[in-house]
């Protein structure tokens, strides 16, 4: 068994912000069919044979049934120039983050962002473990793509603006 750890929540966050992640949003359909995404900066490569991916989501998510129950979904690195729209699918109303959002369709037919990412990940929702307050989601890539845009990078609880060479 695992001792009680010797700081708080704050303090542990912090320590993880020293981590300089990318930034995602993950685009998925509800079983209604209605669009439904999230900005999330818990991404990782696990497999290149099978390829998959993982992210992961809080268990108090508005869009968590919608996202355990859809069988696809695209995760979408932000490019440098993406700011905007990361804050927009982070702190807007679930049911209005896809408003003046143009969308298309990935070659298996998800929903996704129609802006040119960094990069763009269509996935079979594979796996799923509770694990704390978050869902690990497990993806199997399906198809995915690139451009040369610079990626946008979060670290110490904001973006890192500074310039990027293509």
């Amino acid at each position: 068994m695992s001792a009680p750890p010797s700081f708080d929540a704050a303090h542990f966050r912090a320590t993880l912000g020293r981590f300089a992640t990318g930034v995602t949003v993950v685009t998925a359909e509800a079983a209604d069919g209605s669009p439904v995404g999230l900005t999330v900066s818990s991404f990782n490569s696990v497999s290149l044979n099978p390829p998959l991916v993982l992210w992961s989501l809080s268990q108090s998510a508005s869009s968590l049934p919608a996202m355990q129950q859809c069988e696809r979904y695209v995760i979408h690195v932000l490019s440098a120039r993406q700011i905007a729209l990361a804050r927009h699918f982070a702190t807007g109303k679930p049911a209005q983050r896809f408003a003046g959002v143009e969308l298309a369709r990935a070659p298996g037919g998800t929903v996704m962002l129609a802006d040119e990412s960094a990069a763009w990940f269509e996935c079979r929702n594979r796996s799923r473990y509770p694990e704390g307050d978050h869902l690990i989601m497990v993806g199997e890539v399906e198809h995915c793509g690139h451009s040369k845009a610079p990626p946008l990078v979060f670290h110490a609880g904001g973006f890192d603006l500074t310039p990027k060479q293509p």
